[in-house]
């Protein structure tokens, strides 16, 4: 833990936990384990007795890091709401960082460059990484921010993390199947559960 309550080892993440944004997801939650960091998020902690901005506000204050994608912010068809989770929470972390923890280190994802500055403009000129909507995308931009943050003073390139996402993600999929899982059951897994694969599988073939 640092100094100030927060676990240098954790990454609160803000991002859809929907079907559509799942492709994104995957390889976003691979890299921040393979670069040897804790995923937090919201959803692997539901419990109904629970409040679920209460427990989404003790992620943000216990976290050292985080990563706040506001690409799927955006209605996407005719009568669709606009998703204001996104910013909402990112607005929580940055209220942490502003009024408590100037120290505090944020990534802000977006899908095509500028699209953010047409729903949020308050945080032009907030350095602001885009990903283009593309799994790769995700893997490098955070694998470059974890750099240039000057969190980790070296890590492997963004082009062998998604090599080894791939390595992982067949080697899963292939283990999952033999245990009886349907493609359905690996489609909708939890992802705590889907975590822990990912750190079982860099324990045995990335730290042996």
């Amino acid at each position: 833990m640092s100094a100030g309550g927060k676990s240098t080892n954790q990454v609160f993440i803000n991002c859809p936990f929907d079907e559509k944004y799942k492709s994104l997801l995957r390889p976003l939650l691979f890299t921040v384990c393979y670069l040897g960091f804790q995923p937090q998020i919201a959803s692997g902690f539901l419990n109904s007795a629970n409040n679920r901005i209460d427990k989404i506000c003790d992620l943000i204050r216990s976290s050292k890091y985080s990563i706040h994608d506001l690409s799927k912010c955006i209605s996407s068809k005719q009568d669709e709401y606009f998703r204001m989770n996104m910013p909402f929470e990112f607005g929580i972390d940055y209220g942490d960082y502003f009024f408590i923890d100037r120290n505090k280190k944020m990534l802000v994802l977006e899908g095509k460059r500028y699209d953010y500055q047409k729903a949020l403009s308050d945080i032009s000129g907030v350095d602001v990484k885009s990903h283009n909507n593309e799994p790769e995308g995700i893997v490098k931009c955070i694998r470059n921010w974890i750099i240039e943050a000057r969190i980790l003073d070296k890590a492997d390139s963004p082009t062998q993390i998604w090599y080894r996402f791939n390595d992982f993600a067949s080697d899963f999929y292939t283990e999952r199947k033999s245990q009886g899982f349907s493609d359905d059951d690996l489609n909708d897994m939890p992802t705590p559960e889907y975590i822990v694969s990912i750190e079982d599988w860099i324990i045995k073939n990335v730290k042996s």
